[in-house]
């Protein structure tokens, strides 16, 4: 595809344009700008998403647990899941209790809290020039074609789970 987002700004030119392609090049960019951030501090998403998960459960969370809840959002195997929790416990970010709960160490706490100003710092380079209104028009109008779909499993709203739509 030649035309570029910039060359894009009337309506009738925009609303012929392929949502397929432009969802696609949006999550590479974006995909590929958090990943290469994150990777500068030595933090994968699926580490971010487990401690994220873990220090929420007010219990800790099992191995399990952490696969089911990063399951509906994101397309990761149990080996993914399991890769980054026994990578946050060789890194004593995680520890495991003898009830194989999960729980944050100090140390776990404090690169979340960095991780956390990471997320913060580039949802704001994200979302540069895009005001909140804009971001949930964008958000309401790409649920309704999900949905128009049969949604991300083929189901939809017609007849199966409702798309989730937050990822802590």
């Amino acid at each position: 595809m030649t035309t570029t987002h910039r060359e894009l700004t009337d309506t009738a030119a925009l609303a012929t344009q392929p949502v397929g392609y432009w969802t696609w090049a949006a999550d590479k960019a974006v995909i590929r700008h958090i990943q290469s951030a994150m990777a500068r501090t030595d933090v994968t998403q699926p580490e971010w998403w487990t401690l994220n998960h873990v220090a929420g459960a007010e219990d800790g969370l099992t191995r399990e647990e952490v696969g089911d809840r990063l399951r509906p959002f994101i397309e990761l195997g149990r080996e993914l899941t399991g890769h980054a929790v026994d990578h946050l416990l060789a890194r004593g970010w995680l520890r495991e209790g003898a009830d194989g709960r999960l729980r944050l160490t100090e140390a776990g706490r404090e690169a979340k809290s960095r991780t956390k100003d990471l997320v913060t710092r580039l949802r704001s380079e994200i979302h540069e020039g895009v005001t909140d209104e804009e971001y949930a028009a964008t958000l309401t109008v790409l649920q309704r074609m999900i949905d128009n779909v049969g949604g991300v499993d083929g189901k939809g709203s017609r007849g199966g789970v409702p798309v989730k739509t937050t990822l802590r």
